[in-house]
Parts: C-alpha cells; sequence; structure tokens
C-alpha cells in the first residue's frame, strides 16, 4: 500500500519537514503547495536532485489540491511566521492572517474529497485545528495539532541538560494550549526512574525556572534565527508516521477534549484512525486549574476566529 503525504505551507517548517520526509523515505508519494509558485518547484526540484544521492524515491507533486483526495496525511504548515515578531512573544499575532487562510486551504481540502488525517502545525495550533475540523467536517479524531509535542520535547531537554542524561530518558508532559498558557505537567514527569519531584528535591533542581525555559525554547530559538524549523517539523513528522504506521503511540498532542469542549493537548493514543483512544492522567489540583486556565483561553480566541 502506497503511503501518501501531503505538506501544505512551504516555508521554514513545510520544507524542513518535506526534506525529513524525503531524505528517511518516509512516503512513496509527496504532495507539495504553496502559493509561491517559485518556492514550491524550486524545492520540488531541489528535492530530485537529492535523491540520486539517497537510498530512496519520493514521487512529488506540486500545486494539485485533486492529489489530495487520497493522502493518508496532511501536513498543515501555512502561516507567516513574521507575525509572531512581536513584543509579547504571542503565538496569537498569527490568528488574523492564519484564520483567514486556513479557512481558504480548509475549504479545497474538503472539495478535493479528502479523508486521511490532518496534522496542523500552523500558529496558533489549538484554534487552528478547531477551524480544520469545523470546515472540513472530518471526525473530531482525524483532525490533530502538534500542540505540546514539541513543548514536551523542549521540557526534555530543558531537564536532561539539568541532568547531563539524554533527553528521551526524560517521560512526561506539557499541557494545555501551544503557548503562553501552557504548563509543564510535573506530577508526570519521571526521571532517573524516579518522580521528578523527588530527585529536584535531592539535587536542587528548580522547577519553575525549568517550565519557563521549555516554554521560552521557541522564543530562544525565534530570536536567534527568526522562525523555528527543526523541533516542529520533527514532531509533525514524527505525528504523521505514528498515523502511516498505525504506531498506536502515546502522545501529548492537540485533540478535541469533550469535558473542555475543546482542542488542546493531552496525551491520546495515535494510531491510523487518528487519536484512537484518550488518556487520563492523575493531575494535581494546580494543574487541573492550569489546564482549565488554558482551555477557557483557546475556547475565546476560537469564538473571535468565528467573528474574523
Amino acid at each position: 500500500m502506497s503511503r501518501k503525504i501531503a505538506v501544505i505551507g512551504m516555508g521554514h517548517v513545510g520544507s524542513t519537514a518535506a526534506h525529513y520526509i524525503v531524505a528517511n523515505g518516509f512516503a512513496d508519494d509527496l504532495v507539495l503547495i504553496d502559493p509561491n509558485e517559485g518556492k514550491v518547484n524550486a524545492d520540488a526540484l531541489d528535492f530530485k536532485d537529492a535523491m540520486p544521492n539517497l537510498p530512496f524515491h519520493t514521487n512529488i507533486t506540486v500545486n494539485d489540491y485533486s492529489a489530495l483526495k487520497d493522502a493518508d496525511v496532511i501536513i498543515s504548515a501555512l502561516g507567516n511566521i513574521k507575525l509572531q515578531d512581536n513584543p509579547n512573544d504571542d503565538r496569537f499575532a498569527e490568528l488574523p492572517f492564519t484564520s483567514k487562510n486556513v479557512k481558504d486551504v480548509a475549504a479545497k481540502i474538503k472539495a478535493s474529497g479528502f479523508n486521511g488525517i490532518i496534522v496542523a502545525i500552523t500558529n496558533p495550533v489549538d484554534v487552528i485545528t478547531s477551524i480544520y475540523q469545523d470546515v472540513t467536517g472530518l471526525p473530531k479524531k482525524h483532525v490533530i495539532g502538534t500542540g505540546t509535542l514539541l513543548d514536551s520535547a523542549r521540557m526534555k531537554r530543558a531537564v536532561a541538560d539539568e541532568l547531563h542524561i539524554d533527553s528521551r530518558s526524560v517521560a512526561g508532559y506539557n499541557l494545555g494550549e501551544h503557548g503562553n498558557s501552557q504548563f509543564t505537567a510535573w506530577s508526570t514527569v519521571r526521571v532517573l526512574g524516579q518522580p521528578i519531584s523527588k530527585i529536584a528535591a535531592e539535587r536542587g533542581l528548580d522547577l519553575d525556572q525549568l517550565d519557563k525555559t521549555a516554554k521560552r525554547g521557541g522564543f530562544t530559538v525565534f530570536h536567534g534565527k527568526k522562525y523555528t524549523s527543526y523541533g516542529v517539523a520533527t514532531a509533525a513528522v514524527r505525528l504523521a508516521n505514528t498515523v502511516l504506521n498505525d504506531a498506536l503511540t502515546e502522545l501529548p498532542v492537540s485533540n478535541y477534549r469533550e469535558e473542555y469542549g475543546v482542542y488542546l493537548s493531552y496525551p491520546a493514543i495515535v494510531g491510523r484512525d487518528g487519536i484512537v483512544e484518550q488518556c487520563q492522567l492523575d493531575l494535581t489540583e494546580d494543574e487541573l486549574k492550569k489546564l482549565q486556565i488554558s482551555a477557557d483561553y483557546i475556547k475565546t480566541k476560537f469564538a473571535e476566529s468565528q467573528e474574523a
């Protein structure tokens, strides 16, 4: 069975995701879509020029929405990163631009007859994921945002740096909005075979500072090079592969939680049918409060995007 992925939006993130897919042979067919014809065609040619030196072949289609009909996964990477260059470091600065463009793209996806899984990276990702679901009419479990899969990775990196271990040896989650109201759910974090609270007490770790480091990670990268690319593209492709492989992996992604009435990041089992099962964490009272604040914020912003 051939594996087909589409990437919509070939800016820094979309092209990085597409390169990761091509270089690793994750798809047999790759559809690239971007209104900047020159850029998307140049990327397609560049990928074809890479193929003689790669162990994999990928068939590439450019700017053809009808090719989405039988795609397994669409990665939405469209956006305008320059809008995030604001003093508040707020991902919602992109919303007026992205909500308008996403509504247009979602309508074209629907018209193509696409019936796979949408993976949204576009910021503000929780609201954008809601818009994709709303406009395409796809089942909620088939529209997923990368959410705090990236922020959880940033938390793991921050903790691992402090303890001088591999970041893959840290387990746990950041939850809520992929944005300023997210938080590290320290009750879920385990390291060196222990709850992190125990290790923190023994080794003098400042969990509040580590939470800030994780939350600020994207902006630290952004201020250095004026965009982020590798971390988020890797998270998106991991999510796409989890779907393609029907891997049934537990991931903290943006999924629709009935009890909050909104898309937000909370661990779920992901496979070929999208969100296959939702996990139920045993959060502290403080963490539940933070999650509710995050949910309310996303809900308000989604309502605003509907008025736009």
